[in-house]
């Protein structure tokens, strides 16, 4: 990530799992503004007035100093600023902690390997948290000890589910996801439907804002289960925390739809989606 004069630059990312495929991207930003194969920079449009930009994630190519720091990335674009904060991801710290001496299998990453318990190997021997790099966010952490904890203390069997675990990237515009992209659901499901809706939150027209949010349902076609909520805008994180309860429970689109609305707030377009999304070349065509 690379903070640089006026200009902000954010990756919709989180573990290597897109939170938001690049069409969506598209369609909240403005036209030309993001593209998945043009490695050129443009601005977007949606966030030229707040000083911001999106760039796409490319391999670094090299980092150094000539008065400003400069990166140049592999698509031989160059990148001047103040700092550059590298932020490349982490492995599992476990080599100083004797494990391979008591015997703990790690797995590939260097993680340590446990069952749906965070029970190793070893049978006196648990882990819990980045250590077993299975979600790396805190509240998992404290759950999956909480979980260790019934099992172990109190004679109560508890696995943790981290199964349609959210999570949220706090950038401008912030993201907050929970369950299946829409990639991730065909693949998966095979024939989903999807709901979506690109629009100017209602507070923002009353101090002449540009925000723009994205709001969108991920269904399983046959039992019309919502399997992936994803938002993009102001208040994301905050949405997607009671997103995730509904979808957790195995909430339907039928039952989601039947919540009435709060009105005016930007949370209510979530409910008030009715007809599945179609490609526009695809409307064309057909």
């Amino acid at each position: 990530m690379v903070n640089f004069d006026a200009y902000a630059q954010t990756a919709v990312e989180l573990a290597n799992r897109p939170l938001v495929e690049p069409g969506d991207l598209e369609d909240l930003l403005g036209p030309d503004s993001y593209s998945a194969t043009n490695a050129t920079d443009r601005d977007l449009t949606a966030l030229r007035r707040a000083g911001k930009r999106l760039r796409q994630v490319f391999e670094l190519g090299s980092a150094g100093r000539d008065g400003d720091a400069v990166v140049t990335l592999s698509s031989g674009a160059t990148l001047r600023g103040d700092t550059v904060l590298v932020a490349a991801g982490r492995t599992s710290n476990t080599e100083a902690l004797g494990l391979e001496t008591a015997g703990v299998r790690l797995n590939e990453n260097g993680a340590v390997a446990v069952d749906a318990y965070s029970k190793t190997n070893v049978d006196n021997i648990w882990a819990v948290g980045d250590v077993t790099d299975r979600i790396n966010l805190t509240p998992v952490a404290i759950r999956e000890g909480a979980a260790f904890a019934e099992t172990e203390f109190y004679g109560r069997p508890t696995a943790f589910d981290h199964e349609t675990v959210a999570s949220a990237v706090f950038s401008q515009p912030p993201v907050g996801a929970v369950g299946l992209t829409e990639f991730d659901a065909r693949r998966k499901h095979g024939k989903v439907d999807v709901y979506r809706s690109v629009f100017r939150p209602l507070k923002s027209t009353f101090y002449g804002g540009d925000d723009r949010m994205l709001t969108k349902l991920v269904v399983e076609k046959g039992s019309e289960r919502v399997v992936g909520c994803h938002i993009v805008g102001p208040d994301a994180p905050e949405m997607i925390q009671m997103a995730a309860i509904a979808i957790k429970m195995g909430v339907t689109k039928r039952q989601w739809d039947d919540t009435c609305a709060v009105h005016p707030t930007a949370a209510e377009e979530l409910v008030t989606m009715r007809e599945p999304y179609v490609v526009p070349q695809l409307a064309m065509s057909g």
